[in-house]
């Protein structure tokens, strides 16, 4: 039973771990950029989660419909002021620059918060459980899976099934051709980077309430998102999710077999499935 229940534990975990990837996979599947800055992105949503809580004394899931707004809008300027100049050819301009905002963001957090850790307060829902089948599933964890769930198949939807996903299909093919047909590929980039720091909202939302966080926090769930990414394929969204859920559930079996090694247990799956399929599980098939 104990084994059971660390996959289950793993699993929900998994959900998590597919928010702070999700951002991530959207944004190379449209554009090819690797944002290093996109862990601490997430730890910035947590503490403008904490603040509008504290300012306007309202539960952390109303925060959500006010912070996701603002890093959309964050997301958007960012790309179309300073990440757009940085693409093309060469891929090391805009890891430099994502590198650099990584840091600014670090400080000026400290600044603003100092080191001392901080928590989303969500009330009865923290600790609250169902027994199933002799197991205790926390109803967070389950709301924070199940969402995740809802993201991806939300962005899935966008992707294939609207006329803003088929523009970021566009200019993902060919962006040349897509200016040439009309499209303006830098107003394209910023709303896609717009969605994706609304769904990294989300994330550090739940990253605030599952867990205590810092102004150094974001560099261990950058690393845990492309984890994620690599293992389900670049750009396959739902291979997203599977990548969260293998590399979660890996973290649990570690830590049941010794707490320390759980950290270390992902790490050694994510360096199998790279070693077997370099390319991931589910790599998006182009064409």
């Amino acid at each position: 039973m104990d084994w059971i229940n660390a996959i289950v534990q793993g699993t929900l975990l998994g959900g998590l771990y597919a928010l702070f990837a999700a951002g991530l996979s959207l944004i190379f599947g449209v554009m090819r950029l690797v944002n290093i800055a996109h862990g601490d992105l997430i730890v910035l949503a947590a503490y403008l989660g904490l603040t509008v809580t504290a300012a306007l004394s309202m539960n952390p899931f109303v925060s959500l419909i006010l912070v996701a707004p603002l890093m959309a809008g964050f997301g958007y300027v960012l790309q179309r002021g300073v990440l757009n100049w940085t693409l093309g050819d060469d891929i090391l301009p805009p890891l430099l620059v994502t590198f650099g905002l990584s840091v600014i963001i670090q400080n000026a957090l400290l600044e603003s918060y100092s080191a001392d850790p901080q928590k989303l307060n969500a009330g009865a829902i923290e600790v609250a459980s169902a027994s199933i089948g002799g197991l205790a599933v926390g109803y967070l964890p389950l709301v924070i899976f199940l969402t995740a769930v809802l993201v991806i198949a939300g962005l899935q939807w966008i992707f294939y099934a609207t006329a803003l996903g088929r523009a970021f299909r566009a200019v993902s093919d060919n962006q040349d051709i897509a200016q040439l047909m009309g499209l303006n590929r830098r107003h394209v980039f910023g709303l896609a980077m717009a969605l994706s720091l609304a769904v990294t909202a989300i994330a550090g939302f739940f990253l605030g309430v599952r867990t205590s966080f810092d102004p150094a926090t974001g560099p261990a769930r950058l690393i845990f998102g492309f984890e994620a990414v690599i293992i389900g394929g670049l750009g396959n969204l739902w291979g997203t999710l599977a990548g969260g859920v293998i590399l979660g559930v890996a973290q649990s079996i570690g830590a049941q077999i010794n707490p320390g090694w759980q950290i270390l247990s992902g790490h050694i799956a994510f360096l199998i499935i790279l070693a077997v399929r370099p390319r991931g599980l589910f790599p998006r098939m182009d064409g």
